[in-house]
């Protein structure tokens, strides 16, 4: 319970990494606010928070609204009287195509929600972090646009994941003198609904030719990650053993990102 007396904020809390983190800043004894989009998926991972003896708040917000997100951190602060940990994992893949049928409104989408999202969740964050003495950030990038490149054609997911990463490190210069750790964790491939949010098209004649010896995750021969795994990188950054660490972009692939570039 190394986080007892702690407040959470965690986006993208209702699947996948963010549902993995937020269930598991509650087992070290942190308050957490989840926000995603819908509240079916909220109830539910605010119901596995109570069931494990958890304290969890439901916050349905769009990351990439403003007045929403303004809304939401409020509701936080409210609620608990303070915040301490922000885990700015809420994204998406968009739509992956050739950059010359890339249509403006999907880059936008993808931007929206990836870097606008990240920057209004901190936005509306630091504030309260700042007059807790202190806190800790974690945003989750990618292996693509900052280790790899081999996606032909995820070029707006790939551009908002390699700007997380810039701002992770500008902000722990920034933040470092008010006591505010900033680091980005840079998931591969990990066994999540993320590809619900994904459409492709017309990529057989841009796609590197590219062949992996034993699948693309050399460490499991190919076996995609797990959300728990993930959680656990990120819970270590958000918490005590992890005070000397910010402005780090640490990758969690099992080496797949060192295969290509």
């Amino acid at each position: 319970m190394e986080l007892q007396g702690k407040v959470a904020l965690v986006t993208g809390a209702g699947s996948g990494i963010g549902r993995a983190m937020a269930l598991a800043l509650a087992r070290e004894g942190a308050a957490v606010g989840v926000l995603a989009r819908s509240m079916d998926k909220l109830n539910a991972t605010v119901a596995d928070i109570a069931r494990a003896g958890g304290h969890g708040l439901p916050l349905m917000a769009d990351v990439a609204d403003d007045a929403q997100m303004a809304a939401a951190v409020d509701r936080l602060l409210g609620e608990f009287g303070r915040l301490d940990i922000v885990f700015a994992n809420a994204g998406v893949n968009g739509t992956w195509a050739p950059i010359d049928q890339l249509r403006p409104e999907e880059w936008d989408r993808t931007l929206a929600t990836n870097l606008r999202g990240t920057y209004l969740t901190l936005h509306y964050a630091v504030p309260h972090l700042k007059r807790a003495g202190g806190g800790v950030i974690v945003v989750t990038a990618s292996v693509n646009g900052t280790r790899m490149f081999s996606n032909s054609g995820a070029t707006a997911y790939a551009c908002s994941k390699a700007a997380q990463v810039a701002m992770v490190q500008m902000l722990a210069l920034e933040l470092a003198p008010a006591g505010i750790r900033v680091n980005a964790i840079c998931p591969g491939s990990i066994d999540t609904d993320i590809a619900a949010s994904s459409e492709q098209r017309g990529l057989g004649a841009i796609r590197a030719a590219v062949a992996y010896p034993q699948g693309q995750v050399p460490l499991t021969a190919g076996k995609p990650g797990s959300a728990e795994q993930v959680a656990e990188l990120a819970l270590f950054l958000a918490s005590p053993r992890a005070a000397h660490i910010t402005g780090t972009p640490v990758w969690i692939d099992g080496a797949q990102s060192l295969l290509v570039g």
